[in-house]
């Protein structure tokens, strides 16, 4: 808004000055018309009259020299087809900016220095150039151009072409019209031209300005650039899409389809065993026809494993284990002493097979002495690498003297010489995500039932979130008794007939 009321100020100056300029003209034709006539009564009135009129002249010259500066005056007023020029020459591309006004002389032929300083300061005030003068004695050469509006000037220069076509073009259908009626031509010419004038005007306000094309430029600009896909986006888009155009879920685990056929289906037993051991390595006794295994669902019995006889449970092919070791620090639960520890009924539970032993802290070395008193030689080892919710690794571990641990340790144990198992299927690391405490990941169990399919499993010091199929969890935090084999069931109620497993055993009679 401020370029336009600067613009509507300019054209009112405009108008006021071309005003004042043709009110000075037309003074200046009647002194010119007064001073011919006194000259013209003077010559007539005879010898005396023209030597006094000489004598007058001799004396005061300035007549004359009033007479010179108005038909000076009269040749600084500029033609259209000069201002046309002189706008061709500033909207000129190749210009090179400031420049005098002498300097614009070439591209305009012979032509009065004022006059052209006059037109620059007529585009000055139009807000057409910037100028500026070099001294304060105002001269010709002094004016220097120091910067073009191209937009504005080229607007000006279309509608003085397009005004000056127009009037070419009715130049002789007037002329006969002029003769007639002058006065009213004249009068129409006028409103034409300002009507003209007027049109122009609105057009140069209704134009944008430089500086608002600038801001609309910057805003589509941006406008493109929120409106594309960043590169982090085309490369996850890439990624997921697969070739049918669908997208893919990721693959957090490798799994491998294993072999469930029982390998002692082709020799059938010819005595059959006692129902609380199905076997040495702990598989079921009976398969399906198809060779299929069918899991059990989850069992598990409370219980406090310092006083519990396994020796009802039978035999398992897996043993699983996460004791609460004293590991001499603050713990949300209660722990057990080394002793008790090494005095655990571990070996009741299986011939051959593998155990699965999560150590920590100072319970490394003690897991391992436990291993060897139970009769089981350390043979691997898993590592289970701590990961927040974001996927990254967790380095404000609660464990640990000396360092943060972010990591835990299962060591694997084997008895005897277990048979049919799938060596190499899985790798030792576990990375996963950091859940309740004492939560061990579930990947575990897809490890062990790969390594060793359809076999019994036990797990020691479970909770209700360790409960699995297949499986029978041992501990004192599960919930009551649950026990879906017969024959489990019937062993279970011969040893304990109350149903109650948490106290210590009473004394046997045949001891007393």
């Amino acid at each position: 808004m401020s370029d336009a009321w600067e613009e509507i100020q300019a054209v009112k100056s405009k108008r006021n000055s071309l005003r004042e300029k043709l009110e000075k003209r037309k003074k200046e034709r009647q002194n010119i018309l007064g001073t011919n006539l006194a000259s013209a009564d003077k010559t007539d009135a005879g010898p005396a009259a023209a030597s006094s009129v000489k004598e007058r002249t001799a004396s005061s010259p300035a007549p004359a020299k009033s007479d010179t500066p108005s038909v000076d005056k009269s040749k600084l007023i500029p033609s259209a087809s000069l201002e046309v020029r002189l706008l061709q020459v500033l909207s000129d591309m190749q210009l090179q900016l400031p420049a005098t006004a002498s300097a614009l002389m070439p591209g305009l032929g012979d032509v009065d220095t004022g006059i052209v300083a006059s037109l620059l300061q007529k585009f000055a005030t139009q807000k057409l150039i910037t100028i500026k003068e070099r001294t304060e004695n105002t001269t010709d050469a002094s004016i220097e151009v120091v910067s073009a509006e191209s937009v504005r000037l080229a607007a000006v220069l279309a509608a003085l072409m397009e005004e000056q076509s127009s009037t070419v073009k009715r130049k002789g259908d007037s002329a006969s019209d002029e003769g007639t009626h002058p006065k009213v031509a004249k009068s129409t010419a006028d409103d034409k031209k300002t009507g003209k004038n007027d049109a122009d005007i609105m057009s140069l306000l209704a134009m944008p300005s430089s500086r608002e094309k600038a801001v609309k430029r910057v805003g589509e600009e941006i406008m493109d650039l929120l409106s594309k896909p960043t590169a982090k986006e085309k490369s996850l888009a890439d990624k997921f899409k697969s070739q049918g155009g669908w997208f893919t879920k990721l693959i957090t685990y490798v799994h491998y389809e294993v072999d469930n056929t029982d390998p002692n289906i082709t020799a059938p037993k010819t005595t059959p065993e006692p129902a609380a051991k199905p076997g040495n390595n702990g598989t079921p006794a009976v398969p399906k026809a198809d060779g299929v295994l069918t899991l059990t669902p989850p069992q598990w019995i409370q219980c406090d494993l310092r006083y519990l006889d396994m020796t009802f449970l039978g035999k398992f092919a897996v043993i699983m284990a996460d004791p609460p070791w004293d590991i001499h620090m603050e713990l949300p639960y209660g722990t057990m002493s080394d002793d008790e520890m090494r005095c655990l009924g571990v070996p009741q539970l299986q011939d051959s097979g593998l155990i699965f032993l999560w150590v920590t802290g100072r319970a490394m070395e003690l897991g391992r002495e436990c291993l060897k008193l139970w009769g089981y030689e350390r043979v691997d080892e898993l590592i289970w690498v701590k990961t927040n919710q974001l996927q990254r690794i967790i380095r404000t571990g609660r464990t640990g003297h000396w360092l943060n641990h972010g990591k835990e340790h299962c060591l694997v144990g084997m008895k005897g010489n277990p048979e049919n198992l799938n060596r190499g299927l899985d790798c030792d690391v576990i990375v996963a995500e950091v859940r309740a405490t004492s939560h061990k990941p579930d990947e575990i169990y897809g490890i062990i039932e790969r390594l060793s399919p359809g076999t019994r499993k036990i797990e020691l010091f479970g909770r209700p979130h360790n409960v699995q199929p297949n499986w029978i969890t041992l501990g004192n935090q599960v919930d009551g008794v649950r026990l879906v084999d017969p024959d489990l069931i019937a062993a279970f109620k011969k040893r304990y007939p109350d149903g109650n497993c948490m106290a210590p055993p009473p004394p046997d009679p045949g001891l007393a």
